[in-house]
């Protein structure tokens, strides 16, 4: 089998979308909640064998570092919530990926990561790279640059006038 590149993902995951839409209009409600149990079960059920997969693996952390360096199934231990990554670190690798230089400050409290902008990039790249890489997340906000610092340097020397230099 090949693999999925994240686009593929995607649109299965649309695909499945307009299925149970045809079935909610064809078939009618009841056979439409029936087929979005049996998604749900099936989910879990992948769910669960992802929780033991990452489990046997916990104590090996460079296949776990493959796992979360694949797009497919890094994004399936984000819906299972058994990314072995936490939340700050897994913003700073997205930030870094965009390559647009932003800084994560802080994931408050309220869930809400706080990112720098160093230069270039929108506020929509951000926001979108960080929801994707950590869904958790309630809100980004963009924090104000800081201001540019003051370099004082030392004065070239000058000649002396007892040594004449």
């Amino acid at each position: 089998m090949e693999d999925q590149t994240p686009a593929d993902t995607e649109e299965t995951g649309q695909r499945v979308e307009e299925l149970l839409a045809e079935l909610r209009t064809r078939a009618g409600p009841e056979a439409a909640e029936t087929a979005e149990e049996l998604i749900t079960c099936v989910v879990r059920l992948y769910g669960d064998g992802l929780e033991r997969v990452m489990r046997i693996t916990s104590d090996d952390s460079r296949l776990q570092a493959r796992f979360v360096a694949d797009p497919l199934v890094e994004s399936l231990l984000l819906i299972h919530d058994l990314h072995p990554l936490d939340v700050p670190t897994r913003v700073r690798r997205a930030l870094g990926r965009i390559g647009i230089g932003a800084e994560l400050l802080e994931v408050g409290g309220d869930g809400t990561a706080v990112v720098r902008l160093a230069h270039g990039g929108t506020e929509a790249d951000i926001e979108a790279a960080v929801l994707a890489a950590a869904p958790e997340v309630t809100g980004v906000r963009v924090a104000p640059p800081e201001p540019p610092l003051l370099q004082i340097g030392r004065r070239p020397a000058t000649a002396s006038p007892s040594t004449g230099r």
